[in-house]
């Protein structure tokens, strides 16, 4: 039988839905930065190339964009207790199988059991939370508290890494992951009620299908070009299907009567402003995060935990700029916000092309700072303008829409860095080999080494005397590789600043429409905004 809250609530109730809704969020993205922070230890003992390291991450960036409009449909219609429970169960049994990993293959099954675990249980708590709470005002109280915990799993998941790192293999970062998402199980089971959407729902399998068919297409495409060639008959196959199946999704979507994404959305110029900032920002940003790990552990030479230290000062200047943004955008125009703040992430980026092997780690800081402190201030309005965009009725739906896109990006954000990063090392790295004096049939076995296996490959060999001077080429090769996506990162985001001022032009309906749309969660959207998934569901 079908549990519903009612709209005036009970308090244990509604404390049960924060506490499942918070730890379904925490599991969803506790693997982000774990695994993040994780790559060279995991390159290291899988031998793994940097195309197939790229794969760690878009395993699970994957299922996340092609799923989660779908999921959100799932809970709508099949109950969102059962379906958050699947999510749960599905991120335990990925971090299950990668635990168990001895391949780099297998690794891949896990992460992607653990993001489908993720697309589900995103939607599923907001709208739990939205269910809960008929409220806005209140609601935003609850968002905060989520997204707190959104953005707690994302500063522990490199600290606690770190600290496993030092004691033992790489696998056991999984381990947290494990009995987390089953005791939070065991607890929905008896405590969470139960909510459904009240208009009837439809699920959209031609949607679904054509949209994984592209998404994963186009991510494979990409990676597999980059690390070979583009002209790759398989290369070739992959974009082609890539673009035929965004074709079958837009005639799909166009004849359902119960799309997964309504195409009129993109009639707003706000909606497609806000859709194709948050793509081009996260394919720039995660891509960073790809590259930045590596250059930890390849180049500087830090363990886990002094990278998780790095890595926090982004996460925490983003936490710290969410509220003061959230109150801002009551008296600021969201164009102003998006667009600052997408110029302080370019400048930021700009500034880390001044890294080299011996930066400090105060030098390197408040770059990374800086950085946070541009995300935080776009992600809040660029969520908000999204969901405010639209008419009410399609708020959640233009949410999970923008949030979509978001995670598309964030798939390809490691596939096209890392091809260019892999196609500039491998370019300079003899002429770096040969002014560090490692020359002849040295020079050829390392340069077949990095062509064959990667530059991961290289940091393995044993090469004797020429050992440290190899290890200084292929770090002076990297930082190379990295200046470059890092100057491609910075004019990504300056491509969206423009879009930005383009397409974010004042209107006096829009204006009319965000009030009570953005007030759905002044507070908590702010702070959630700022890791880049916060998705306003509309009342049911």
């Amino acid at each position: 039988m079908n549990v519903t809250i009612p709209a005036s609530g009970t308090a244990d109730r509604r404390a049960a839905t924060l506490v499942m809704a918070c730890l379904g969020v925490f599991v969803a993205y506790l693997p982000v930065t774990t695994v993040a922070v994780s790559l060279p230890a995991i390159q290291s003992a899988l031998h793994a190339s940097t195309a197939q390291l790229s794969w760690v991450q878009d395993a699970f960036v994957l299922p996340m964009a092609a799923f989660i409009l779908t999921a959100g449909v799932f809970g709508d219609v099949h109950g969102r207790r059962k379906v958050f429970m699947a999510g749960l169960l599905s991120a335990a049994a990925g971090a299950a199988v990668a635990l168990g990993a001895q391949s780099v293959q297998v690794l891949w099954i896990g992460q992607a059991l653990a993001g489908l675990g993720a697309a589900v249980l995103l939607p599923t708590t907001l709208a739990l939370i939205s269910h809960a709470v008929p409220d806005h005002r209140e609601r935003g109280k609850f968002i905060g508290l989520w997204a707190t915990a959104l953005m707690a799993a994302l500063a522990i998941g490199p600290l606690t890494a770190g600290v496993i790192l030092d004691h033992a293999s790489w696998r056991w970062i999984y381990l947290l992951s494990v009995p987390v998402p089953l005791i939070a199980l065991g607890f929905a089971a008896r405590l969470l009620p139960d909510s459904r959407a009240a208009h009837g729902r439809k699920l959209d399998w031609p949607g679904q299908l054509t949209a994984t068919l592209a998404i994963t297409a186009l991510v494979y495409g990409v990676i597999e070009g980059g690390a070979g060639s583009f002209t790759d008959v398989k290369v070739m196959v992959a974009l082609f299907t890539a673009v035929a199946g965004g074709v079958a999704f837009v005639f799909a979507e166009r004849r359902s009567d119960s799309p997964m994404l309504d195409l009129t959305l993109f009639r707003s110029p706000a909606f497609t402003a806000t859709t194709l900032v948050a793509m081009i920002t996260f394919l720039a940003l995660i891509g960073f995060f790809f590259l930045l790990s590596l250059y930890f552990g390849l180049v500087q030479q830090l363990d886990t935990l002094q990278a998780g230290w790095r890595l926090l000062m982004v996460t925490a200047a983003a936490i710290v700029v969410g509220q003061p943004v959230g109150r801002l955008m009551h008296r600021v125009a969201p164009r102003v916000l998006i667009t600052g703040g997408l110029l302080v992430i370019s400048g930021a980026l700009f500034t880390l092309t001044g890294v080299d092997a011996g930066t400090s780690f105060g030098s390197i800081a408040w770059r990374l700072a800086l950085l946070g402190l541009g995300i935080g201030t776009v992600l809040t309005p660029m969520t908000a303008t999204a969901v405010a965009s639209v008419p009410y009725q399609q708020a959640g739906m233009a949410a999970a829409g923008n949030n979509a896109f978001r995670q598309v990006g964030g798939a390809l954000g490691p596939a096209v860095l890392g091809a260019l990063l892999t196609t500039r090392a491998l370019d300079t790295l003899p002429g770096h080999l040969g002014d560090a004096g490692v020359t002849g049939a040295t020079r050829d076995t390392i340069v077949a080494t990095a062509d064959a296996g990667g530059l991961g490959a290289v940091a393995r060999m044993d090469l004797g005397a020429d050992t440290g001077r190899a290890l200084g080429a292929l770090g002076d090769s990297f930082l190379d590789g990295m200046r470059l996506c890092l100057v491609v990162a910075g004019s990504l985001t300056l491509l969206a600043a423009l879009v930005c001022v383009v397409l974010l032009r004042p209107r006096r309906t829009a204006v009319a429409t965000a009030a009570p749309v953005a007030g759905t969660n002044p507070a908590g959207a702010a702070t959630a905004a700022a890791a880049g998934v916060a998705e306003a569901t509309p009342n049911r």
